[in-house]
């Protein structure tokens, strides 16, 4: 099995990076899977494009970079509820194109930004200490920058309803998902896939620092319910801190919100080109999510 480091709590040495220029489009058209998790026995869940519209937008973010994103949705004027689906450190690669199709074909307009690409692709990587690099460049403020650009952009598209809004997420973009569900109103529902909701106990501060806002401490801000979906047997997140979330969302009103854990799911149960996916546990959360968001998004 791939066992995968965390993108949170890097040193300010590993955002050092040399930046290039990567092409705005150019950072979306790997095909394939992520290299560096694809496990070799794995058999994906395929999502064909019949009666969907995909394509590979661009617009701008708020530091002036042409930001690529992948689109599904259904074929049709619409408009459509908005889900933006946020990816693992491996950015928009096959699985996450399908993630969206999948969303597209319950009739949603998926959008995927790639966060990372103003560095580097990490999706073609296999040596995980550069896909950290890449990874730790994309702070907080970028990010949220990118995902306002994303809604900026959706709501100037006819076939987009731009008042019902969905966000989903995985590992690192489980984290994210918490953080836009705090920072942006027009937000309607977020499902965070096993993202970190705090810092580990022997976090230094600078990996604390590195990694905030984290979503323990955000739970009061949130202003639409998320659906947490975390595994048991998470190495890298410890049941310790999801009752930490849980007792926050608590105390914070937040009954809208609920955490639900797998008992026997490793981190990633959702990837089912990796070696941790879990079939039942990932079907079962994916049912979650569609609840949530067709009570939220379609109603």
């Amino acid at each position: 099995m791939t066992v995968l480091i965390r993108p949170e709590g890097q040193t300010p040495d590993d955002m050092k990076l040399s930046r290039r220029a990567v092409g705005a489009l150019g950072g979306l058209m790997f095909s394939g899977y992520a290299v560096a998790a694809l496990a070799k026995e794995a058999e994906p869940v395929t999502t064909d494009d019949a009666g969907l519209t995909t394509e590979t937008v661009s617009y701008p973010a708020p530091d002036g970079f042409d930001l690529p994103a992948y689109v599904a949705r259904p074929e049709g004027d619409g408009p459509f509820p908005v889900v933006v689906v946020v990816s693992e450190i491996f950015g928009v690669h096959d699985y996450i194109r399908d993630v969206c199709r999948r969303l597209a074909k319950q009739g949603y307009a998926a959008i995927a930004p790639a966060f990372f690409v103003r560095v580097e692709d990490p999706a073609p990587l296999s040596d995980m200490q550069r896909i950290m690099q890449i990874v730790s460049a994309a702070g907080y403020d970028q990010v949220m920058g990118d995902i306002s650009a994303t809604l900026d952009w959706a709501s100037q598209q006819l076939w987009a309803n731009a008042d019902k809004v969905g966000i989903t997420g995985f590992c690192w973009g489980g984290k994210v998902v918490w953080q836009a569900c705090a920072r942006f109103a027009v937000i309607d529902a977020g499902v965070a896939w096993y993202g970190r909701l705090a810092p580990a106990a022997d976090a230094t501060p600078e990996q604390v620092s590195s990694g905030q806002p984290w979503p323990v401490d955000l739970a009061a801000d949130l202003k639409a319910p998320v659906l947490g979906l975390y595994g048991g047997r998470d190495q890298g997140i410890p049941l310790a801190s999801v009752e930490r979330m849980r007792q926050a969302l608590a105390r914070a009103g937040q009954t809208g919100s609920e955490i639900v854990v797998y008992d026997d799911a490793p981190h990633g149960f959702h990837a089912d080109y990796r070696a941790s996916y879990a079939e039942a546990d990932a079907k079962d959360g994916w049912s979650r999510l569609t609840a949530l968001f067709a009570a939220k998004l379609k109603a």
